[in-house]
């Protein structure tokens, strides 16, 4: 195993992530000891350990509403502080893992390809993609996943029938992500497409479902958010990892 840095310790899936993915050489990461818009503090923490692989999972999600009402602190941590770590990275030859979201392709169609045009409908997504913008100079050493994951048990009370994706759960993804961190370039990372509801009572059995009826009013809808996996399938047995 190569030594490997984890960002965003303290994060939703990296505590998930950290229980089956650990080892002496899998440094673990919170906000104080490498804080990702703290170059030197960083920098510093690099020359110790020596990584030979940095797994960034360090970023501001939820809620959704934070990157509408505080801009600034959304690009300073997903698109700025993911900057500082490319630079890095390329500075010390160290292979790059960044968690990116299936959101940053428009949502409409659904079973959206790696090359597939891309284009954000909300703050957090855009905030995602221009953190991929530096991956992209760097891709010749890192890797890019586009996840579709969502957090269990399902937080709403309510959950869209007539809106789908493909989403895998935070315990999913901890299971396929140490399976690709030797792959470069993009990878789109999802499961069977389904309806929101139906993904969201899976963990949560007293969600109700609704049923999204179009209006005059402005809103990011996403009618089919998934992504096509046919590459993830060729390099991982998807089945057998998720019957786990």
């Amino acid at each position: 195993m190569k030594k490997m840095i984890v960002t965003g310790s303290e994060g939703r899936f990296a505590r998930v992530l950290k229980k089956t993915f650990k080892g002496k050489y899998i440094h673990y990461m919170n906000k104080s000891s490498f804080n990702i818009l703290n170059y030197k503090l960083m920098e510093s923490k690099i020359k110790k350990i020596k990584p030979k692989i940095i797994l960034h999972l360090a970023a501001i999600s939820r809620p959704m509403s934070i990157h509408e009402k505080e801009i600034s602190k959304s690009i300073d941590t997903n698109i700025i502080g993911t900057c500082n770590l490319v630079k890095l990275c390329e500075k010390n030859s160290i292979k790059l893992i960044y968690m990116s979201t299936h959101y940053v392709y428009p949502c409409k169609k659904g079973n959206y390809l790696e090359t597939d045009s891309l284009l954000p409908s909300n703050n957090y997504s855009w905030s995602k993609l221009g953190g991929e913008c530096a991956v992209q100079m760097y891709l010749k050493n890192s890797l890019i996943a586009r996840v579709a994951m969502y957090e269990t048990p399902f937080l709403h009370k309510y959950a869209f029938t007539n809106l789908k994706s493909n989403f895998l759960s935070h315990h999913e993804v901890a299971r396929i992500l140490p399976k690709i961190i030797n792959q470069k370039g993009i990878i789109n990372v999802g499961g069977k497409r389904s309806s929101i509801y139906n993904f969201a009572v899976k963990s949560n059995k007293k969600v109700k479902p609704l049923k999204y009826i179009k209006t005059n009013k402005i809103v990011n809808l996403m009618p089919d958010s998934s992504v096509n996996i046919k590459k993830l399938k060729s390099i991982v047995n998807l089945n057998n990892l998720l019957k786990k």
